[in-house]
């Protein structure tokens, strides 16, 4: 199990845990008879409940990804990681880039195809873009599970 699977995981627990707090701590305050207490303990309940539901939805991300990932591994068409880094293991921005307009045109030549825009949601990762890189992943994934 990977570094990143590790932590998902202690994350995922901890937060359990914290909306089972937030759960008993706001039927405590739901059980009071004054109305400020009672708003305060609905609060208790719903931002656990949006709190869950974005903790799943960004699980669902991640196993979707790797499961795209490991499609593409299988097939070779995994983008190589061969950019230059600095001493401190960032990759040099000028040859993200660089390398990003080879993936942009690809995805542009094929826009059915998932295999396109999940590597250029890598190029945009490398590149630092992180906002676009999880649109240009989400839309890989929604081609992918349209298809499937």
């Amino acid at each position: 199990m990977s570094k990143a699977k590790i932590g998902a995981v202690i994350v995922s627990v901890l937060l359990v845990f914290y909306f089972i707090l937030m759960g008993q701590r706001a039927l405590i305050l739901l059980r009071e008879p004054e109305l400020v207490p009672k708003l305060m303990g609905i609060a208790l309940i719903v931002l656990p409940v949006v709190g869950a539901w974005a903790l799943v939805m960004e699980l669902l991300f991640g196993t979707r990804m790797e499961r795209l990932a490991k499609i593409l591994e299988a097939e070779g068409g995994l983008p190589v990681d061969d950019l230059p880094r600095t001493p401190g293991g960032r990759i040099v921005q000028s040859a993200a880039d660089e390398a990003f307009g080879q993936y942009q045109q690809e995805a542009e030549a094929a826009p059915d195809d998932w295999r396109s825009w999940f590597r250029l949601s890598c190029a945009y990762d490398a590149s630092g873009d992180r906002k676009r890189a999880r649109a240009t992943m989400r839309k890989a994934i929604g081609i992918y599970r349209s298809r499937a």
